[in-house]
């Protein structure tokens, strides 16, 4: 893949009038979506992108949806129109989109609106692949195998925490705003527990002191599958447990998610210290040494290094580029 796949990147000049949305920032993005940025930022300066659209894998539409949601040009009501203007310009400038149906084609996004992207064109909703944070295995616009799951990451500009010197008399860890039946759900069963610490709302302490001295670390579906704990919890070393039915997890062709992770079907809530209580010292040791393998798979770079979440990233998309290449 490193040494082979090329990607066409559709270009835009730096006056354009939507160079906020298309062209990749000068900065390290920040906040809950950075992911989408961070691909792009890494992408445009990578040895994948190609001129020559004929020798091309893959051809990249630069829009990112976080923006998008934020301009008042556009607004999150205006999304689907602005795909579809941008996707119509496409196809009427470039003869790629057409000999493939956008087959070829793919764009990426962290924020959940993501998922409507692609409303108001039916064609790019069954063949365009998405990269995207928003897996729901549920939800009619996500679909798997034709699309991937990237992970939503915070980027967390502070040290490195010291891995091994943290002590974890915790057993588990969830806080957060009850926006979910799985949530509220978690809360209604574990407030009161002395070992299964549930907050609802921001904690009066830091984060990282939690995510550092329990064992386990609660990713619960919110609005969405998805929510940057499970990056959180693998870059603080806590081994995430997956309280999320339906998700695609990130990477999760690539990665055998329970050689490090926990995943608890919803309705098991109410047996979770059971669960937990059940893996011996040796499984959560074994868990825990694979979090620590596998949390440079879900941390962004800028530039990227070799096996960060850029190049998992550019894996997914290699495993589904198309096997016959069309030539113009």
């Amino acid at each position: 893949m490193n040494k082979s796949l090329k990607i066409y990147v559709y270009p835009h000049p730096q006056d354009h009038p939507f160079k906020n949305v298309l062209l990749p920032t000068d900065y390290d993005p920040k906040g809950n979506y950075a992911s989408e940025l961070y691909f792009k930022k890494a992408l445009m300066k990578s040895h994948f992108v190609t001129e020559d659209p004929d020798e091309a894998d893959l051809f990249y539409m630069p829009f990112s949806i976080s923006p998008m949601r934020t301009d008042h040009r556009i607004d999150v009501r205006g999304i689907p129109d602005f795909v579809k203007n941008y996707i119509l310009n496409v196809t009427h400038k470039y003869p790629y989109w057409n000999r493939t149906g956008g087959a070829d084609h793919f764009y990426v996004a962290c924020h959940s609106i993501g998922k409507i992207a692609l409303k108001k064109v039916f064609v790019a909703k069954l063949n365009v692949i998405q990269l995207v944070c928003t897996s729901n295995l549920f939800s009619q616009s996500y679909i798997a195998h034709k699309d991937a799951s990237m992970p939503q990451v915070w980027p967390r500009q502070d040290a490195t925490p010291n891995l091994l010197t943290s002590e974890r008399k915790q057993l588990a860890f969830f806080a957060g705003a009850m926006n979910a039946r799985t949530r509220a759900y978690l809360l209604k069963v574990w407030e009161n527990d002395t070992e299964i610490f549930v907050h609802h709302g921001r904690l009066p302490t830091p984060y990282s002191e939690q995510l550092l001295g329990s064992k386990f670390c609660i990713h619960a579906k919110g609005y969405e599958v998805n929510t940057a704990r499970i990056g959180d919890a693998l870059y603080y070393g806590c081994v995430p447990i997956i309280l999320a039915n339906q998700y695609d997890l990130p990477f999760t062709d690539i990665l055998n998610w329970k050689s490090f992770s926990v995943i608890v079907h919803e309705r098991d809530i109410p047996i979770l210290k059971r669960i937990l209580q059940g893996i011996s010292s040796e499984e959560y040791a074994m868990l825990q040494s694979n979090v620590i393998k596998v949390r440079k798979h879900f941390q962004w770079h800028s530039p990227p290094i070799d096996f960060d979440a850029f190049y998992m990233s550019m894996y997914e998309l290699w495993r589904r580029r198309s096997v016959v290449k069309v030539r113009s």
